[in-house]
């Protein structure tokens, strides 16, 4: 389905944010990326892809190609949850790298060269990488790039599941101490408070009524 609301943005690592393009928040289900024009709104929201080349897409953009790469990348993406889901929470070995060919060979598609600029900042002249893209598949390499970076990175142990009954979303725990349980306090955190509380009511009405006999 494609819905109303914007791409949850809470993962603290734009890999997860991918993840969590499809999840489940509240008990409903939703994907983001339903088909090409989902893929660039999303990409648009995580600002993975310069917003003048989505633009680009948008307007010039072949009938259906959109679409069939959206179709690969949500098979990238469950691809991806599969390889998280088995190694997150520990360091990752160096004998997983046989798992990661299929992210290897959409990496291997970039086409990628570097510039001198004037940096519209301050003047200076600067060294700025570009990347040309060929075609709708290009729209893969940065995210392609982002997983690489988790997985390469030193916060790949501190990846975690949200404990929110039914939610699927994931995340990098950046809290001190690691004590994050949530994707959000405003939408699990509180369900979570909520059934506690109720619970406690529950417990105390039972006490009270054994009480009474």
């Amino acid at each position: 389905m494609n819905p109303a609301l914007p791409p949850a943005v809470l993962a603290e690592s734009k890999a997860l944010d991918f993840l969590n393009s499809v999840a489940t928040p509240q008990t409903t289900p939703f994907e983001w990326i339903v088909d090409g024009a989902g893929l660039l709104d999303w990409l648009s929201q995580s600002e993975l892809v310069p917003d003048q080349v989505l633009q680009t897409f948008r307007a010039e953009g072949v009938p259906g190609e959109l679409d069939a790469v959206a179709n690969q990348i949500r098979a990238l993406r469950e691809w991806f949850r599969g390889f998280v889901l088995s190694h997150m929470g520990r360091p990752i070995p160096a004998d997983v790298i046989n798992e990661l060919a299929p992210l290897n060979r959409v990496l291997a598609r970039d086409d990628q060269f570097g510039q001198i600029v004037v940096d519209h900042r301050d003047g200076q002249l600067a060294w700025r990488s570009q990347r040309r893209w060929r075609s709708g598949e290009t729209l893969m390499i940065p995210i392609a790039q982002a997983m690489a970076e988790l997985i390469t990175s030193g916060d790949f142990v501190h990846v975690k599941a949200c404990q929110g009954h039914d939610c699927s979303m994931l995340f990098v725990d950046r809290t001190r101490g690691r004590a994050r349980r949530w994707c959000s306090m405003g939408i699990c955190g509180n369900r979570a408070k909520q059934a506690a509380h109720r619970d406690r009511r529950g417990a105390a009405s039972n006490t009270a009524i054994r009480d009474r006999v």
